[in-house]
């Protein structure tokens, strides 16, 4: 899984906001983590959804599986959610029946509370991406890297009305064993890609749709952005893709917890 993190200076805008909120928890982050280190109204929650409660502890390993089966892939959209494009992603998944994971950072699910509850009131599950999207925390304290998940699943959890991220993706693909094992013990299981797009790129939707097409069998997860920049692109690939995929015997599913 390679790392990436290139021209996405869009993030350099909202990282004081992030530096901001994360220093206001850092108390409750640095307790969370000492722990168990090694809103509006509730949206109906769907058998796809975890509701808030204690988290149970899973896997640290980094998955890429789908539940779906052999012939199941995973769809998962990162950066979000974002006012222009998320209801766009979500249309189009609900136009084809198509169930995905919302990789979502805290700064983005802070701002837009109602956008994390229609993802969950859709049967899409939800996924900590961390506060500010820093690719290099991999390269930072322990204690940063505890904070950046920690916060961010506790921002997430209170814009979506009550409902848990199942899974830590690290920006950028920047884990660490640490991150990984915070992660694990709030109940969020490490998930990686095996398609990366590129979409963040704006390499075009062809290329975007001949990435996935070329890649699939490389593994099922496959990784999109709804923010983080214009996504027309994203948009128009998904609109050709989802459809692909089924009339290529594909089914849809979510990374095995």
């Amino acid at each position: 899984m390679a790392r990436h993190g290139g021209g996405r200076g869009w993030y350099g805008k909202v990282a004081g906001a992030a530096l901001g909120v994360t220093m206001l928890a850092v108390g409750a982050s640095v307790y969370t983590a000492q722990a168990d280190v090694v809103g509006g109204a509730t949206p109906q929650a769907s058998a796809h959804a975890e509701p808030g409660g204690e988290a149970r502890r899973v896997s640290a390993a980094i998955v890429h599986a789908s539940d779906a089966g052999p012939r199941g892939v995973n769809i998962t959209i990162d950066d979000g959610p974002d006012a222009r494009w998320t209801p766009e992603v979500l249309d189009l998944l609900r136009e084809h029946e198509v169930k995905a994971t919302f990789c979502l950072t805290g700064v983005q699910a802070q701002t837009h509370p109602d956008l994390v509850k229609d993802i969950v009131a859709a049967g899409h599950r939800l996924c900590d991406h961390s506060v500010s999207h820093d690719t290099a925390m991999d390269r930072k304290s322990e204690a940063y890297q505890s904070q950046e998940i920690l916060d961010a699943e506790r921002m997430i959890t209170k814009a979506s009305g009550g409902v848990r991220p199942l899974y830590y993706r690290a920006p950028g693909g920047a884990f660490t064993p640490h991150s990984r094992q915070v992660a694990a013990s709030r109940g969020m299981r490490p998930l990686g890609w095996n398609v990366d797009t590129k979409d963040f790129e704006q390499p075009g939707a062809d290329a975007i749709v001949a990435t996935v097409q070329r890649e699939l069998s490389n593994g099922p997860t496959i990784l999109f952005h709804d923010a983080g920049g214009d996504r027309e692109q994203t948009v128009e690939a998904l609109r050709r893709v989802l459809p692909w995929l089924k009339e290529e015997g594909y089914s849809f599913g979510f990374p095995v917890r």
